[in-house]
């Protein structure tokens, strides 16, 4: 069974810092393309990273420059960190695996809270 965890979310100040880390289990972590989306309250799921199973990665405009996606396939482990937050980067986060067709698998999200 395909198990994804989020872990590291949490509250934290506006120009802080946080480290999100998704665990696989159940999966051959390295070959999967992963995502980080994001949910803010009231708001529709969005993604917010992206990164292939070659290591090419991809970010939505409003976190370039202040996020940054990568993976550890020794550990089967997605991360997520994020400098520079914003009171608008406060959502619950949710780790994603994604293939057209092939898989598609989800966390169960973590909260982050950035107060101004």
């Amino acid at each position: 069974q395909v198990q994804l965890v989020e872990t590291g979310g949490g509250s934290v100040q506006a120009g802080g810092s946080r480290l999100l880390s998704c665990a696989a289990s159940g999966v051959v972590f390295n070959i999967l393309d992963m995502n980080w989306y994001r949910q803010p309250p009231g708001k529709q799921r969005e993604v917010v990273a992206s990164i292939s199973n070659d290591g090419t990665t991809a970010y939505t405009d409003s976190v370039k420059g202040r996020f940054t996606i990568s993976r550890d396939n020794s550990k089967n482990t997605l991360y997520l960190q994020m400098n520079s937050l914003k009171a608008e980067d406060t959502a619950v986060y949710f780790c994603n695996a994604f293939s057209p067709k092939r898989y598609d698998y989800w966390g169960q999200g973590t909260q982050v809270t950035v107060s101004s």
